[in-house]
């Protein structure tokens, strides 16, 4: 596969006509950057909580918006509280740990970004003074890989696994390992313990559900194989299509919750990233388009929308809606050199038949987990 090309000048905004202009994506950029703290340290909202994945969700959208300092602000920080075991807490308040379990996916993800950031910006230096953060992290994740593939989702403040694998988060660390290899390459650093893991979980993903704890009321277990790049081609069209009815809501966006009233921001634009991702830039259109009744005239999004009775819910503005938004944006549009990051998650197992895997359990008849 060849190395995605690095962005070597000044990054474009998103622009998506009809639904949002280069200058709303700078004015939404500078929304996430308003609730960024001193430390770079980025809330779900001013005085909220903060997980990893979200903060990163977050730079990325800083990135996208042409606000790499501040971005790299959100990785130094990232960078600072690390553990020596390579994991982060699960939740910070300021500058008080709240929870400091570890979720997997949480710890994982930083890899996602800091490759996103290289490729929007080019700044390599950057990314190789951010590479031991990522290093540590990945390699901390693949100690909490069950022996069929799957990823077990936590670790307990006493280090014992939580020894559940959940589909949405063990989706979102395909697109980690894919993005920690990608990072590795680019700065002369093969990791082939990784490829051997990524390989593991996309065959577990596409081949044993029964490995994963079932949550079909959430269209996150929908839609997150494909967004993760673990499904593609046809598989990934069928596997959409068949709760389509169950989730989205013609021109509001998605339910999170399938028996709910209640679309949200974040679902409704990953979704339209993971359309981007196969191809079906129409509907993914539609949705971006769709969602942007959550705009607020300072650029920032509500994060959702309780749709028989008009009323917001909750009541907060959350910057990793803002963010994904611009993400999405940025998909659609082609502006910056990640655009196509989901996309390129998917390229390398088209016609892939998991043939590379020694497994030792039955495996499930079909392609997609469901």
């Amino acid at each position: 596969m060849p190395r995605p090309s690095l962005s070597t000048g000044r990054i474009r905004l998103p622009d998506v006509p009809g639904v949002l202009t280069a200058s709303q994506a700078r004015a939404t950029g500078l929304a996430i950057a308003a609730m960024q703290e001193p430390s770079g340290q980025i809330p779900w909202f001013p005085g909220g909580h903060t997980d990893p994945w979200d903060h990163v969700e977050s730079a990325m959208g800083l990135t996208v918006a042409g606000l790499a300092d501040e971005a790299e602000a959100a990785y130094l920080w990232l960078r600072a509280t690390q553990r020596a075991d390579g994991s982060w807490p699960m939740q910070w308040r300021g500058g008080t740990v709240e929870n400091p379990d570890t979720d997997t996916n949480f710890c994982a993800y930083p890899a996602v970004g800091v490759w996103h950031h290289l490729l929007v910006t080019g700044r390599r230096a950057f990314a190789e003074r951010m590479w031991p953060m990522v290093r540590r992290a990945i390699d901390m994740a693949l100690e909490m890989q069950a022996p069929a593939g799957e990823f077990y989702w936590a670790r307990g403040a006493d280090g014992q696994p939580v020894r559940e694998a959940l589909l949405t988060g063990n989706s979102s660390i395909h697109l980690s390992l894919h993005c920690a290899l990608q990072l590795a390459r680019e700065l002369d650093a093969p990791q082939p313990a990784w490829e051997v893991a990524l390989g593991r979980l996309r065959h577990a993903l596409r081949r044993h559900p029964e490995a994963f704890s079932p949550k079909p009321e959430f269209s996150m277990d929908w839609y997150y194989p494909v967004l993760g790049g673990a499904v593609r081609g046809r598989s990934a069209q069928e596997l959409l299509d068949r709760r389509w009815r169950d989730f989205v809501v013609d021109g509001l966006g998605i339910r999170c919750v399938d028996h709910q009233p209640w679309v949200t921001g974040a679902e409704t634009c990953e979704l339209s990233l993971a359309l981007t991702a196969i191809g079906d830039t129409r509907r993914a259109r539609e949705l971006l388009a769709a969602m942007q009744h959550l705009r607020d005239p300072d650029g920032a999004y509500w994060t959702g929308l309780v749709f028989t009775d008009g009323k917001r819910w909750p009541v907060e503005k959350s910057s990793w809606t803002s963010a994904v938004m611009l993400l999405a944006a940025d998909a659609l549009s082609g502006a910056t050199a990640g655009s196509a990051l989901f996309t390129d998650a998917g390229v390398a197992i088209e016609g892939h038949a998991d043939r590379d895997v020694d497994c030792r359990v039955p495996c499930y008849a079909g392609s997609v987990p469901g």
